[in-house]
């Protein structure tokens, strides 16, 4: 098949997926729909064994300034008193100002109970629940990119779990592995660089 014959849908729609860091709330849809639709995405994303480890928050209005709130919080009693304000400047002009944030889990008693029903893998569970959940992030990356809403990966687990699962009264088996603010596209990003073909990937007849 040549080239030109191949379906190039998806990746216009990876092309479009960038990491955006100055979002705002001018969003159109209803949190209801981007709910419903994440869910739908999240739930259709791969994941070994079916296991379905991933665990997803959706924050909005005051809890999505709560969860930014907590960051500051943490943040302010470990960095030097120069270091936070350019901290707090990023945190309230990038992440804060957004639409909505979405908090990712893995459910550790679920990985457990892998291990536990299949021990031949048990030392697997893990690593597969952490590509659960990086199949998860990239379709809901992809397909609020897809809507004209930007988002970026924001990793401030640890310092902010035990915060955060009191605040929302969740699990104690759930454990915060990333979050992602998301909104209107407020400015551009930069393009972005590749490394060469050559140093990543080998075809072999």
């Amino acid at each position: 098949m040549e080239d030109d014959d191949m379906e190039t849908e998806l990746l216009s729609l990876m092309k479009q997926r960038r990491s955006i860091y100055n979002l705002g709330k001018k969003v159109d849809q209803s949190q209801k729909d981007i709910t419903a639709m994440l869910k739908d995405v999240i739930k259709e994303s791969p994941s070994a064994f079916n296991s379905q480890t991933t665990r997803v928050v959706f924050a909005f209005g005051d809890a999505h300034e709560k969860v930014w709130d907590i960051v500051l919080d943490e943040l302010k009693k470990v960095a030097p008193a120069e270091a936070f304000e350019g901290s707090k400047q990023k945190v309230e002009q990038q992440f804060k100002a957004g639409f909505g944030t979405i908090l990712w889990f893995t459910d550790m008693d679920k990985v457990k109970e892998l291990e536990d029903g299949f021990p031949l893998y048990a030392d697997n569970f893990y690593d597969w629940s952490e590509q659960h959940i990086g199949n998860s992030q990239f379709a809901a990356w992809t397909a609020l990119a897809e809507n004209n809403l930007g988002a970026s990966v924001q990793h401030y687990n640890p310092l902010i779990d035990e915060s955060i699962a009191k605040a929302f009264d969740l699990p104690s088996s759930w454990r915060l592995r990333s979050e992602m603010p998301f909104g209107s596209i407020e400015s551009t990003p930069d393009d972005k660089d590749y490394m060469d073909d050559e140093d990543r990937f080998k075809t072999i007849d």
